[in-house]
């Protein structure tokens, strides 16, 4: 198995810096604005946004209990470049056992007056790759892209 065949990736350009980019990412109230796909609704329980910070948020669709969706530790951190966090750790290291084993690559790279947003999403191996993929990946990260990129239309 080449490393390729359990990775996902997806880019978007945004208008806007990214300042206003990473803002939108490291700000709780701002990202529960964008981090699911609409009509569902995101409650971010956790976003400690240092290495060994914690990450947490739940879901809920049509008004009913909010549920979980990620918990998470967050590996590196480069304000307004990059930000790597993991599924199989949570806060502090802690070892964890997800429904989806996944490590996330954000980059933010600054490109005339926006930003190339990238996230490279790395499985353990390529079967749980497929099955990210048959969930809805790109449909559905390409969704919470599009609603960042309008999120931060309005933060400018």
């Amino acid at each position: 198995m080449t490393h390729k065949e359990s990775e996902l990736t997806i880019t978007r350009m945004i208008n806007a810096p990214p300042a206003v980019v990473w803002k939108a990412w490291s700000t709780p109230e701002h990202l529960a604005k964008w981090w699911i796909p609409a009509p569902m609704e995101c409650k971010v329980i956790k976003l400690d946004i240092r290495p060994g910070g914690g990450f947490e948020t739940l879901m809920r669709e049509g008004g009913g209990e909010f549920q979980p969706h990620v918990q998470g530790c967050f590996l590196e951190i480069i304000p307004e470049a990059r930000l790597v966090f993991t599924t199989v750790l949570t806060e502090g290291w802690q070892p964890a056992e997800p429904w989806l084993a996944l490590t996330a690559i954000t980059t933010f790279e600054s490109e005339g007056s926006g930003t190339r947003y990238s996230a490279h999403v790395l499985h353990k191996n390529a079967a749980d790759s497929r099955k990210h993929e048959e969930m809805g990946f790109h449909d559905g990260w390409g969704t919470t892209i599009e609603q960042l990129a309008a999120f931060v239309e309005r933060l400018k």
